[in-house]
């Protein structure tokens, strides 16, 4: 019994000591595959970093020049308070450039401007005094009596209907339109009113003007 013992101890002996070498092993390798895992993790993290930099910049770029866009200068002049030209929206109306204006005067006349219509880039928005233009027709008192055009973009109802061939119906085409689209900026542009072609055009042409 005794011998047996003596026989298996040696055996007990180089098991334990083939197993804790081989844990070693087992430890050591995964020691390196962390190490390798982590150092590749690092620049994984970096190139993100960098992605994400660039990203971050580009976006940066985008809104600057969402900035610039949508604006327009528009020109306030006659019976405002502070004439001047005026950095403003692209969707303004003509109502919020005279109150950037510092508003009209008290010799001013508001009944020949449209308030509510929208503004372009580069136009001259122009507030009439009291008596600047005949109610009439439509057209300047200042201006010379020889010439007998009516104003497009000035006319009231009863001044387009001066124009021969322009009825009420038609005058109130004129103005609708003026309304959406602002004003005309040739005489030539009136044939872009509903009703109004070439021949139309051809009869009316010596009587208009903008």
């Amino acid at each position: 019994m005794i011998y047996r013992i003596f026989l298996l101890l040696p055996l007990c002996i180089m098991l334990c000591s083939c197993s804790r070498s081989y844990s070693d092993e087992v430890s050591l390798d995964e020691l390196t595959d962390v190490s390798l895992l982590s150092e590749d993790g690092s620049v994984s993290d970096e190139d993100n970093g960098s992605q994400d930099a660039s990203v971050n910049e580009a976006g940066s770029g985008d809104d600057h020049d969402t900035v610039d866009d949508g604006k327009i200068y528009v020109y306030a002049c006659g019976e405002v308070v502070s004439p001047g030209v005026y950095e403003i929206d692209a969707d303004s109306r003509v109502f919020e450039v005279i109150s950037l204006a510092g508003g009209t005067t008290e010799d001013a006349d508001i009944s020949f401007i449209n308030q509510a219509e929208a503004v372009y880039d580069g136009e001259r928005i122009y507030v009439p005094a009291v008596g600047e233009y005949d109610i009439t027709y439509g057209v300047s008192a200042s201006t010379d009596t020889s010439d007998n055009r009516i104003n497009i973009n000035t006319a009231d109802s009863a001044g387009l209907q001066q124009i021969k061939g322009i009825g009420e119906s038609r005058a109130g085409d004129i103005i609708s339109y003026r309304e959406s689209n602002g004003r005309f900026s040739c005489i030539e542009d009136i044939m872009n009113v509903p009703g109004i072609k070439q021949g139309t055009f051809d009869k009316i042409k010596d009587q208009i003007k903008v």
